[in-house]
């Protein structure tokens, strides 16, 4: 038996390229969000109830994202939300309450993330062509899958951009309970090959830490990069926040996965019968503001793009070249400050 290798954002490197772009503040950061709409910036908050807020969402815009609301709370603060932030906004379901996401189109929202933890799924299909059918003017992001077949698969059922992912996030465990998952550089690199042909844009969903694993994503094909953990611990998140118990001084805040047993008994009332837990809860630091974070990304990936000889997005995926590295690379990537002087 012969397997497949398979690869994390730390399993590889970006080769740098000839650079002829004269500054970092030169390179469009412009991408597509689906295959109707684009964004100036290629990052996204996850719609997590953790994560994004309205305090969130509107330093996002100010940046030239998006915001895409979770769907964990009740109909008239998701319709609060569309009519704030209008055609602006993308609102989340799941493939039970067709007629409440309907009701939230017709409210004025520009499209709908579905979520399903395992979107490759025939109640996928038939949800998005159910919506499709009343609806074709509105955007189906539809998500999360891990395979090229089932990126396909959702795109032919109408998708209008696909998140992909399974099992990466910082507050998911469903790779330990159940052994299903592809490592996220690989997921990213071989669904994007076909939508390199099917021209449908990727989102890249789980498993980033930081901007060069921004920078690894794009390379590797994903049209936006969508980010829990570092928004759910900014000072504007909508995650609980408070004084740690060990430092009264620092200032903690609280992430969850939506498949957690924390988020589940507060919001089902318990987990659902023969079912368990895949993800978890935990406080950590506050790191500072949205604002603080999006600056620390974006300037990352622009000094990225002049590193990879690009002036855009396209060229980057369009020049990257990848090595494999061992676990010492990123070691020796690393500042080593105690290191001893000679």
């Amino acid at each position: 038996m012969s397997f497949k290798r398979a690869y994390t954002f730390d399993d590889v490197a970006l080769v740098p390229q000839f650079n002829n772009v004269p500054s970092r503040t030169e390179p469009s950061l412009e991408t597509w969000l689906t295959k109707h709409r684009k964004i100036q910036v290629p990052i996204l908050c996850a719609n997590m109830d953790t994560a994004i807020s309205e305090e969130v969402a509107d330093v996002i815009v100010q940046h030239g994202s998006v915001p895409i609301f979770h769907r964990f709370t009740n109909l008239d603060a998701q319709t609060k939300w569309v009519k704030k932030y209008g055609k602006n906004t993308f609102i989340s379901c799941g493939i039970l309450k067709i007629e409440e996401t309907r009701a939230l189109l017709d409210a004025g929202a520009a499209g709908v993330c579905i979520d399903v933890a395992h979107g490759h799924s025939d109640r996928m299909f038939k949800f998005i062509e159910e919506l499709k059918r009343t609806h074709p003017d509105k955007d189906v992001i539809a998500g999360n899958v891990c395979t090229s077949m089932a990126y396909h698969d959702l795109v032919n059922a109408g998708a209008d951009a696909v998140k992909v992912g399974v099992g990466p996030g910082a507050a998911c465990t469903t790779r330990m309970v159940t052994g299903f998952g592809v490592p996220q550089f690989t997921a990213i690199y071989d669904c994007a090959k076909t939508a390199e042909k099917l021209r449908v844009p990727l989102i890249a969903d789980g498993g980033i830490r930081n901007s060069r694993d921004v920078v690894l994503a794009l390379a590797a094909g994903a049209s936006t990069v969508m980010i829990g953990k570092l928004f759910a611990l900014t000072k504007e998140s909508a995650a609980p926040k408070r004084n740690s118990p060990v430092n009264q001084n620092v200032l903690e805040a609280k992430f969850r996965g939506q498949a957690s047993a924390d988020f589940q008994n507060e919001f089902y009332g318990g987990l659902k019968e023969k079912t368990v837990a895949e993800g978890i809860d935990f406080w950590a630091p506050v790191s500072g503001s949205v604002t603080q974070l999006m600056e620390q990304l974006l300037g990352g990936l622009r000094s990225g793009l002049t590193y990879g000889g690009a002036r855009s997005i396209k060229e980057l995926q369009r020049k990257a070249e990848f090595v494999e590295v061992t676990p010492s690379y990123i070691h020796e990537s690393k500042p080593r400050p105690d290191r001893i002087q000679e």
